[in-house]
């Protein structure tokens, strides 16, 4: 399909930059295509009340690293600053990056990372550059290893906000905390599942007391879930390859609720597309571990979810395309205008909708 087809304007002051309080307190924009009242118009709090008994809710568990590096090139003849956000791990030692500016870099670069403003025993974090590949994209093979270099990036970096934010105001020690969901427990992310940061205790145990089940799976999520789809048309456009898992536990549980007629609802596009990607033909789900690049747009057969939560996505992205490929696309051309209409926030931090299948 053309790229254009999944183009939209979206005035700048939609675009969320801080979480509203308390979390649950977001706007949720119902949409169910070809019903009589296509939208309707709730809070993530109301969750609970548009789910049924047996439903079950699979959230994504991943936690988000530090991965944005800031530091200097520290070549004899001069310095340049330099920043980083590592993208995924090659072994105890080195990481896939993403550099800015990449000019200034070349192979067997020594890149200085560190921050006077902050306290870290440690004091910087030296790494080389041992590859320059396209894209933006570099090989940095550190000095530390193992922990040592885990506590090293946790110490100096910061949290890896998305660009629409990062290029409006810096990152501080509130977004250690907002840019995490709370079911946050394996490391690996360089972005939020955004889509679990609605959730509250207070929400859970509304869930719970409905008789909707919670289920965690795990997919790391990469950097390019912020980038657009650059190809004039979706045919030429590459996934990301992003690690997840789906325990034969988690499987047999959500093959149960199937059987039982309840409904999988994916929290967010990263839970979706590791199901989706754990499905088989006939519905089932069989354990998952490894990498996925399923690349969902519409004319895609979904196999396993029935409802799908998730935030406002920005244009010409893969994310976009997914929602257009669930719900349809007119559908959801439709509910974004309503949703800028209405003045929900987008992207990241922003507002959700829960979408039925068209």
């Amino acid at each position: 399909m053309r790229t254009d087809l999944f183009d939209f304007e979206l005035p700048p002051e939609r675009i969320a930059l801080r979480p509203v309080t308390p979390r649950d307190a977001a706007k949720l924009l119902v949409v169910e295509p070809g019903a009589a009242k296509e939208f309707s118009d709730r809070t993530v709090g109301d969750l609970p009340k548009l789910l049924r008994k047996g439903d079950a809710l699979v959230v994504n568990d991943t936690r988000v690293i530090r991965a944005r590096l800031v530091g200097g090139r520290a070549r004899e003849a001069a310095r340049a600053r330099i920043e980083a956000t590592l993208t995924r791990r090659e072994g105890g030692d080195a990481w896939r990056a993403l550099a800015k500016p990449l000019k200034r870099l070349q192979v067997g670069d020594l890149v200085r990372f560190g921050n006077e403003a902050r306290v870290c025993m440690l004091g910087s974090l030296d790494a080389h550059v041992e590859e320059i590949g396209e894209g933006g994209e570099i090989l940095l093979r550190f000095d530390f290893h193992g922990p040592v270099l885990e506590e090293a990036i946790e110490a100096l970096g910061h949290m890896p906000l998305p660009p629409y934010i990062a290029a409006r105001r810096e990152d501080d020690d509130r977004d250690r905390d907002d840019y995490q969901t709370m079911f946050a427990r394996h490391e690996g992310s360089v972005a939020a599942p955004t889509a679990g940061l609605h959730f509250t205790n207070d929400m859970l145990a509304a869930l719970d007391a409905r008789g909707v089940s919670l289920h965690r799976v795990t997919l790391h999520v990469g950097p390019g879930t912020f980038l657009p789809v650059k190809s004039d048309d979706t045919e030429g456009h590459r996934m990301h390859a992003e690690w997840g898992e789906v325990s034969k536990e988690t499987a047999d549980a959500l093959n149960k609720v199937h059987a039982a007629g309840g409904r999988i609802v994916a929290v967010g596009s990263t839970a979706l597309r590791l199901i989706e990607s754990a499905a088989q033909d006939d519905g089932t789900l069989q354990p998952f571990r490894g990498e996925t690049s399923i690349f969902i747009t519409p004319g895609y057969r979904f196999k396993a979810v029935d409802l799908m939560m998730t935030n406002f996505h920005l244009p010409r992205s893969t994310l976009f395309m997914l929602v257009a490929a669930f719900s349809g696309l007119e559908c959801m051309q439709r509910a974004y205008a309503h949703a800028i209409d209405k003045g929900y926030r987008f992207y990241s931090y922003g507002d959700a909708c829960l979408l039925s299948p068209k």
